[in-house]
């Protein structure tokens, strides 16, 4: 199958362009024969709100009308995208990841560890991603947003779940994650699909730096820190389904979870 990420560049707070922005992305990468794309965290919004009250005036529900949106323009591609929204439920505000496709909203899932103001916005979610199969593709996905990253515990969960790529939709500022995203691969033995935004916002500079990574970590595709781009690369989710790193050592059946104490 073909994956990719799309790097862009987010207006904050301009809603009607950075939603036009991802419909291009989506054109951008139907036209490379993409089955599944990722797009950035909170990518119709922008990221860095003045305070909640900023936030909730550019959140909506999800399901809603960005989502159908999306869904709509998926299905006329037969594609597959994650994407990060600025979601709404009640009088509380989440930092969620859609998973949109052909037949529609997928589902999906709410930021559980928060960076920084974040934590002065929004809620953090109470459970990890599900494990989505893509039917068409025969593949398994599971969906981190940002700063799961530093969390082990969130890659390996969703792989011990079957999760045979890691969509990470993100806002990264700090330089190493694309390093450490490398690290989740090999560590788990799946494919990550990272995609940052470019640019500066209200005094966070944001570095880019998408990829794609194998389960060796190898990275298959990348992008570097200011340029706005989409990118798309074959492969091959039956490799992430071996867990042999020998042939008498398995990934996951060689652990020794009596002893962990986590």
């Amino acid at each position: 199958m073909r994956v990719g990420y799309a790097q862009i560049k987010p207006c904050i707070g301009n809603k009607k362009l950075n939603l036009e922005t991802t419909f291009w992305a989506v054109e951008e990468a139907a036209g490379l024969g993409a089955d599944l794309l990722v797009l950035p965290e909170l990518c119709t919004t922008g990221y860095a709100f003045r305070d909640r009250e900023e936030a909730k005036k550019l959140a909506e529900p999800v399901p809603g009308p960005t989502t159908n949106s999306w869904a709509e323009k998926t299905r006329e591609h037969g594609m597959y995208m994650v994407a990060g929204i600025c979601e709404i439920d009640g009088n509380k505000l989440f930092n969620t990841a859609v998973l949109v496709g052909p037949h529609g909203f997928v589902g999906k899932y709410r930021k559980t560890h928060l960076f920084l103001d974040e934590k002065e916005i929004f809620t953090p979610g109470n459970s990890l991603s599900e494990v989505y199969t893509l039917p068409e593709m025969g593949a398994r996905v599971g969906i981190l947003i940002c700063f799961d990253w530093v969390f082990p515990e969130v890659a390996r969960t969703l792989a011990l779940a079957g999760a045979e790529i890691l969509c990470q939709p993100a806002n990264l500022v700090l330089e190493y994650c694309p390093l450490v995203m490398r690290a989740r691969s090999i560590e788990n033995r799946v494919y990550t699909i990272t995609s940052n935004r470019i640019g500066e916002e209200r005094g966070l500079r944001f570095i880019g730096k998408s990829q794609v990574t194998d389960v060796r970590g190898e990275i298959l595709v990348s992008s570097p820190s200011d340029v706005a781009e989409v990118k798309v690369v074959e492969i091959d989710p039956n490799q992430a389904r071996d867990k042999y790193i020998t042939p008498k050592n398995h990934l996951f059946n060689d652990r020794r979870t009596e002893i962990y104490n986590l």
